[in-house]
């Protein structure tokens, strides 16, 4: 008799030398971190259950922070890579959760590449936004996050401004082509913005007085609801995203929720982990 179907066994068995590594900025906010990271990567341990499933952050400073305030260690991309080599893994299959192809991405790549003669392969799936189909998903998603201020009575004088992190590498024009596109798809009152780039704050404000626009709500586009969403959106100081606006006489909401919360992202992650896995 022929089986066509192989035991979870038989599985493993064949899968033993693969392994997948996921690579995040990290964040030192440890509810956010559960909510999101966690989530993305228990999401893809659960759709990959005889693959081992690593981890590793690329921020030094948030890596140094956690483990002398609790003393968890937390690998390096080098780190994770030489773990994984002591592990038996063969292939590695490298799935980041960064937004954008940006420094971070190019620095995680390079990292990884010191170590692609001690493996028989390496390969890298794609950063959230990588397509312009990936823009259009996420527009989507955020649009259905958001139906109920969408779609108020109020729409008209509501507004959702998006915080993105920006980056000097030329990536950064992807959150002016999503902004562009919110608007392309039926989404005027939607605004994408940096917090470290363009556009800012600044170039955003302007928009909101050439509408009838009376109360603003503001959300993190980025994976973790952390830093900068705490203190640079939502934090008490003069400059943050909520002084500023609450100054120029808008009522405003912050919402604390990072991407790696919402399901559908978590979903898109692992379609381009699908995608160099297949």
């Amino acid at each position: 008799m022929i089986k066509n179907d192989p035991t979870k066994q038989e599985v493993l068995i064949m899968n033993k030398k693969n392994g997948i590594l996921v690579v995040s900025f990290g964040t030192s906010y440890e509810d956010t971190r559960k909510k999101t990271i966690g989530a993305i990567e228990a999401a893809i341990q659960k759709a990959y259950p005889h693959i081992p499933v690593y981890s590793a952050w690329t921020s030094r400073i948030i890596r140094t922070k956690l483990f002398k305030n609790t003393g968890e260690k937390i690998y390096s991309v080098e780190e994770a890579l030489a773990q994984m080599e002591k592990d038996g893994v063969s292939n590695v299959f490298v799935q980041t959760t960064h937004v954008i192809n940006g420094i971070e991405y190019e620095s995680m790549k390079k990292d990884a590449a010191v170590w692609e003669c001690h493996f028989d392969s390496i390969a890298f799936g794609k950063p959230l936004l990588s397509s312009t189909e990936d823009m259009k998903e996420l527009i989507c998603m955020i649009a259905d996050e958001f139906s109920e201020i969408i779609n108020s009575d109020k729409a008209s004088e509501t507004a959702l401004v998006l915080m993105g992190h920006g980056t000097e590498h030329h990536s950064n024009t992807g959150y002016a082509a999503l902004d562009y596109m919110f608007k392309e798809m039926g989404y005027p009152n939607i605004h994408v913005g940096t917090v470290e780039s363009y556009p800012s704050l600044t170039q955003i404000i302007p928009l909101l007085k050439n509408a009838p626009v009376k109360t603003v709500h503001l959300a993190p586009l980025m994976i973790v609801a952390g830093d900068h969403a705490s203190n640079d959106m939502a934090g008490s100081s003069k400059n943050s995203w909520v002084s500023q606006l609450t100054y120029a006489g808008y009522d405003v909401t912050c919402h604390l929720k990072g991407l790696g919360q919402y399901s559908d992202v978590r979903r898109l992650f692992l379609k381009h982990l699908k995608e160099i896995l297949s």
